[in-house]
């Protein structure tokens, strides 16, 4: 959704999405990994659904994949959580998509620290 009610909206839902799960979906499923960050919410124009575009950083795979589809599963308890915060006549349905590019910020510091590391030793 483009223009400034979209940006404002998209803004809006990050914001609270990121609020839901730091709080109440901790407390129902306190297996979810440490950091879980909603990079970008992008909602159709129509308000009917939203990609929510997420980040989950953890060094155990196996948990990192728990927590994601812990996230798909509770995809309607957010969209509960969010209706009773948001003065919004639609809360769309909110559809969950990895979003690698924590990881990939990663890899390329590891990257840059290596190369650092062997310039200093040259």
């Amino acid at each position: 959704m483009k223009g400034l009610r979209g940006e404002r909206l998209s803004s809006q839902f990050r914001e609270e999405i990121s609020r839901v799960i730091a709080t109440d979906l901790r407390n129902r499923h306190p297996e979810l990994s440490a950091i879980i960050s909603i990079t970008e919410v992008d909602v159709a124009p129509d308000l009917k659904s939203a990609k929510v575009y997420t980040s989950i950083y953890d060094p155990d795979e196996g948990k990192k994949a728990r927590s994601f589809e812990i996230l798909k599963e509770n995809a309607a308890f957010i969209r509960h959580e969010l209706a009773q915060v948001l003065r919004i006549r639609t809360v769309p349905e909110l559809r969950f998509i990895a979003d690698g590019s924590m990881e990939y910020g990663v890899k390329i510091d590891n990257i840059l620290s290596k190369i650092e590391k062997s310039e200093k030793n040259d």
